[in-house]
């Protein structure tokens, strides 16, 4: 760093993206994309949005925001559309947190929040996973700050129940609650339902994994009014473009083709289910995951060995350095083909081929 890097951030570790390596063509199953590509309907309105490049986006994102807060039965109050969940999360660490109210989140999940918490100034506790990567909701009783809580979590898999978020919501009454749910389309309920019932809840979600909008950095959050009204001031006061038109225009088009997301759901479980079943004959175990990934864990070869092996070999998959992590790979789900590909060639590789 430079001799005038703030002190204030001279301590803070970045977060650490999927790789992105470019010397082969690889099978891509590290960074929870979808394999398909973006919708038809989403491409022609981003093409048509194009033209007005030369103009700031709407603010507001009205149209948007309006077609979203429908999907969600809420009201264009209650949503706020943000570049990317990542910046919902970061307005919530900025909004929710500070010395008096620490922010809560498990030791195993999404690695951002231990980073914004950082980058903000905020105290934070991660709450130990049990043995089993679940989540002890007796451990998040009457916790007076902001709790932070990915379902599915990452990058475990496993999800809570919606019984399960509203007991969690109801033993904090003095704490906001932000349900993560950027993996909830893969066979979760979402937690939106509880917004009108709660005012301690924010919900965020992301374009990036069902709706196939990674590339163009899309996601939002639900809650009530005042929430909303709070994380408006934060955004209003850092970045009220934050929207670009594509992106904007791109989101739309999505919400118009709720079929096309819905049958790549369906593909995305369909290969899951494929892979859990073929990955078991090969000795792996694995959490009952139901995200667009899988986390295995091999019953004799070591998760850092099958990763690089995988790399040699053309499949990119995710590895953990963490103790607890460190014997396990992350595997995006992504084509049948391509889960194929990665069975074969796991294949290959436990017999010394």
């Amino acid at each position: 760093m430079s001799r005038f890097f703030s002190e204030k951030y001279s301590a803070l570790t970045p977060y650490t993206p999927g790789e992105q390596p470019q010397d082969m063509k690889y099978i891509k199953l590290n960074t929870n994309e979808s394999p398909y590509p973006p919708s038809s309907k989403a491409l022609s309105r981003a093409s048509e949005a194009s033209a007005r490049m030369h103009l700031y986006p709407d603010p507001e994102c009205r149209t948007l925001t309006e077609k979203i807060a429908e999907l969600c039965g809420l009201s264009f109050p209650q949503v706020l559309v943000t570049n990317g969940s990542d910046e919902i999360l970061n307005f919530a660490f900025m909004a929710f947190c500070d010395e008096k109210h620490p922010a809560y989140f498990p030791d195993i999940s999404y690695g951002f929040y231990s980073v914004f918490a950082e980058l903000n100034g905020v105290p934070y506790k991660e709450i130990p996973l049990c043995e089993d990567f679940t989540i002890n909701l007796d451990d998040y009783k009457n916790l007076e700050g902001t709790i932070f809580v990915a379902n599915p979590n990452a990058p475990t898999g496993i999800a809570l129940t919606l019984s399960e978020i509203e007991k969690l919501i109801l033993q904090n009454p003095k704490s906001v609650v932000v349900i993560d749910e950027a993996y909830v389309d893969f066979g979760t309920e979402s937690a939106l339902s509880l917004i009108d019932k709660y005012d301690n809840l924010l919900v965020t979600q992301t374009f990036s994994k069902s709706r196939s909008m990674a590339g163009a950095r899309l996601g939002f959050g639900a809650g009530n009014r005042e929430l909303i009204q709070d994380l408006n001031t934060i955004k209003y006061s850092t970045n009220p473009y934050n929207i670009n038109t594509m992106t904007m225009a791109a989101g739309i088009g999505v919400l118009e083709d709720a079929e096309y997301t819905e049958k790549n759901c369906k593909a995305v479980m369909k290969a899951r289910g494929y892979t859990v079943k073929e990955l078991s004959k090969l000795g792996f175990s694995m959490t009952d995951s139901k995200a667009n990934f899988i986390f295995a864990k091999h019953s004799s070869v070591g998760g850092e060995k099958l990763y690089r092996e995988l790399k040699s070999r053309g499949i990119l998959v995710r590895h953990f350095n963490k103790p607890r992590l460190c014997e396990h790979l992350r595997i995006t789900i992504g084509t049948e083909e391509q889960m194929q590909a990665l069975v074969n060639t796991l294949s290959d590789i436990l017999e010394g081929r």
